[in-house]
């Protein structure tokens, strides 16, 4: 198949807003790229879900900066964009950023314009052109005339869609039931559905007057652990390895009991008073490349685990939630189970939450006691609630949007006031929240307040007023107040007060509990 068929359907994807037309698209492709190169959909699924097979291939920004003139026609294959991308993953040792330039400029000299764009998109992870997940799952299932369900439960246990997608259209429905947990390879991880009040959750997942399991959540990194014999492999909610930089952790699952094991939960750095440190120390000592043992002394992680989906050859995701947990607390010591009660009374979960949120962690996980592990999406079983900070901000600027936001301003850099220099200082950026309306609103709002325009970024007149939800604070680098807000979105704009009304940069530093 070539390159350019590939490119042309994302594009089209990209220009849609109807899910059912992205669907359709999508499923049109992968059929007949298995009729013409059964061996190719699993590359064409992956690259059409925006991810390369490989993953990585140590290509960076700089790297792509340097783009060689384009192919005035279109010529290059799939399996030839393939091939350089393996290519491109396996070059290392001296010489290998020579080597990956060279390979990557021999690929992007044979592709068209549009292709160097795609391929762009897709070695630095940002190519969104709306053929995600849920278009993807539905795609494969029309293709292939395999059931849905089939499809999402094959996914959750093999962790990656393309090869989902590859087994649905050469095996049909038998062979998507061949496809199990395997221990030492990745599956999707469980998310929660979210709630502002512990009594709102309790309702979410059971019945007034029977018991939860109410655990606590914490502000760390998701770990997938694998135990198989002698040899333990951990992996992150993304499915990336990250065995060899925890080497603390792996140390502590060789030594529980039981030949073949997959848990799952988190790890964490704390404080010597046992206090958790910022989410993001734990997040730099995962993502670290330096030496493991060196980390492990300056930065040591605890693993607390919260469930268990495979004991020795018994799959566990279709048990009720409590056989699970009974299975884990035999299975591993007291000092790396999460913190939990389990309980019928609002009162007493609620006192759980507070005690939880004043220890410094992120709030609670509410569990139902009978949902299975319903991996890959955020099940019915499982509701966080996490105390809701808001902010009154003043919008800076906005970037121009893309995919199904073409057209419209979307991205909004959020400012808090500094009274003393009478400017506002940036804590970060947020897409997040937004509806159609709220789109078509800011974009004729923010052309009347734009002072500059660089084509991606419009710089506004500072006016106005956003009401903003967020988790949490965090230190950093990227912008002169040293602080960026945790998954901030929009609320409302708030067209009753006015800029010199906003939220203080003090004000955002009290609730990180920092000193000024």
């Amino acid at each position: 198949m070539l390159l350019a068929d590939l490119v042309a359907v994302s594009a089209q994807v990209g220009a849609t807003r109807s899910r059912n037309a992205k669907t359709q698209l999508v499923a049109e492709v992968l059929a007949a790229a298995a009729e013409v190169e059964p061996d190719e959909v699993e590359v064409v699924a992956a690259y059409l879900s925006g991810v390369l097979p490989q993953r990585r291939v140590g290509v960076g920004y700089r790297t792509l900066a340097a783009t060689p003139a384009p192919s005035a026609t279109p010529g290059l294959t799939v399996a030839q964009t393939d091939e350089a991308m393996e290519q491109l993953a396996d070059a290392g040792g001296p010489g290998s950023a020579g080597a990956r330039e060279q390979i990557l400029r021999t690929l992007l000299a044979s592709a068209t314009a549009a292709e160097q764009t795609f391929l762009k998109g897709l070695i630095t992870g940002e190519l969104r052109q709306g053929a995600q997940d849920g278009v993807m799952l539905a795609a494969i299932a029309s293709a292939a005339q395999v059931p849905a369900p089939a499809v999402r439960r094959a996914v959750m246990l093999a962790g990656f869609t393309a090869p989902v997608a590859s087994a649905a259209l050469r095996g049909g429905a038998p062979a998507l039931a061949e496809i199990g947990l395997v221990p030492g390879r990745p599956l999707r991880s469980m998310l929660a559905a979210s709630a502002t009040t512990v009594g709102d959750a309790m309702q979410a997942v059971t019945t007034p007057g029977d018991a939860v399991g109410v655990e606590c959540k914490l502000d760390g990194i998701r770990i997938q652990a694998h135990k198989l014999d002698e040899e333990v492999r951990l992996f992150t909610r993304s499915l990336e390895e990250v065995t060899d930089r925890l080497p603390e952790i792996v140390e502590a699952v060789l030594a529980l009991p039981g030949e073949q094991l997959v848990l799952d939960g988190e790890v964490i750095a704390l404080r010597e008073d046992g206090v958790p440190q910022p989410f993001q120390v734990t997040g730099a000592r995962t993502a670290s490349r330096k030496d493991p043992a060196q980390l492990r002394v300056e930065t040591p992680v605890t693993p607390w685990f919260f469930d268990v989906l495979h004991i020795d050859g018994d799959d566990l995701i279709d048990a009720p939630a409590r056989e699970r947990w009974e299975r884990l607390t035999t299975l591993v010591p007291q000092d790396y189970l999460i913190p939990r009660v389990q309980t019928a009374d609002p009162e007493v979960a609620q006192r759980f939450f507070q005690e939880k949120v004043s220890a410094g962690h992120e709030g609670v996980v509410v569990k139902s006691l009978d949902a299975p592990y319903a991996a890959g999406r955020r099940g019915a079983g499982w509701v966080k609630v996490k105390p809701r900070h808001t902010l009154d901000l003043v919008v800076l600027a906005v970037e121009r949007g893309s995919g199904r936001r073409t057209g419209l301003l979307s991205n909004i850099h959020l400012g808090a006031r500094d009274p003393e220099s009478g400017e506002f200082v940036m804590l970060g950026k947020t897409f997040k929240g937004m509806t159609d309306e709220m789109l078509a609103w800011q974009t004729e709002r923010f052309t009347e307040l734009a002072t500059e325009d660089d084509g991606l970024t419009v710089t506004v007149r500072p006016e106005q007023v956003v009401e903003i939800a967020f988790d949490g604070v965090q230190r950093s680098t990227r912008y002169p107040g040293g602080m960026a807000l945790r998954f901030a979105r929009v609320l409302r704009y708030r067209d009753d007060k006015r800029a010199e009304e906003a939220d203080t940069v003090a004000l955002v530093r009290e609730v990180a509990q920092w000193e000024s």
